[in-house]
């Protein structure tokens, strides 16, 4: 069995006009993950990520920090969705340039006032009836991130270091532990900066072991280290 090991990104640039990049808070928190898996000695046979800045950054600060090196492969269904046309289908009046950047400055709290937005087009993205809008449909998300996980367990690998994002993070948990596929985005959405997520995986069975763990970050006592965006 393969010990397959998701982790999210750190924290990206909400609000900057450059997503795909880590914060000084992001950088910070890929470094403690990895302090903290050398000071635990563990170590990956393989390393796997998506192909988006932030999965990169985090993964080479992780490693660095640790101490480490081994095996990196890239795969497609490791990639987030495309948050931004996902949210241009759902509010066509936000897909212009620094549009989205404008209206959330004039919320009262933006964080919260993108959370809600972003859930109102998750459910559209998700619910079937606009497939046509959009160039990744919900369901080939789902199946190209399934494949992924396959890809993973059929490496010859004992531990595999994931870097990736929340969506097929919660893609992945929540077909293993059975829920129903329109409830994915409610396991994305509690998921921290850096978490950890466990598998145990082979050809044939995958088993969702621990999920959204994020000791290493519990350890530094810092409330402000502890981000979901």
């Amino acid at each position: 069995m393969a010990d397959i090991v998701l982790i999210r990104h750190g924290q990206a640039s909400f609000g900057a006009a450059d997503y795909d990049r880590l914060s000084a808070i992001g950088e910070e928190q890929s470094r403690r993950l990895g302090r903290w898996f050398r000071q635990t000695g563990q170590s990956p046979d393989a390393i796997a990520t998506g192909s988006l800045r932030r999965h990169l950054r985090t993964a080479e600060l992780c490693m660095e920090a640790a101490g480490l090196d081994a095996t990196r492969i890239a795969l497609a269904g490791l990639d987030e969705m495309d948050h931004e046309e996902v949210l241009a289908r759902h509010r066509p009046d936000l897909a212009a340039p620094g549009a989205l950047a404008a209206e959330m400055m004039h919320a009262d709290d933006p964080h919260r006032a993108f959370q809600r937005l972003y859930l109102d087009a998750v459910t559209r993205w998700v619910c079937g009836k606009f497939d046509s809008d959009y160039t990744r449909s919900w369901n080939t998300f789902r199946t190209d991130v399934m494949q992924a996980l396959q890809e993973l367990a059929a490496l010859d690998a004992g531990t595999v270091w994931v870097f990736t994002s929340g969506g097929p993070i919660a893609v992945i948990a929540n077909a293993l532990v059975g829920a129903p596929v329109e409830q994915t985005f409610a396991l994305a959405w509690p998921l921290v900066n850096t978490s950890i997520t466990r598998i145990s995986a082979d050809a044939k069975r995958s088993r969702l072991i621990s999920y959204n763990g994020w000791p290493h970050l519990e350890a530094a006592g810092e409330a402000d280290l502890i981000t979901h965006r």
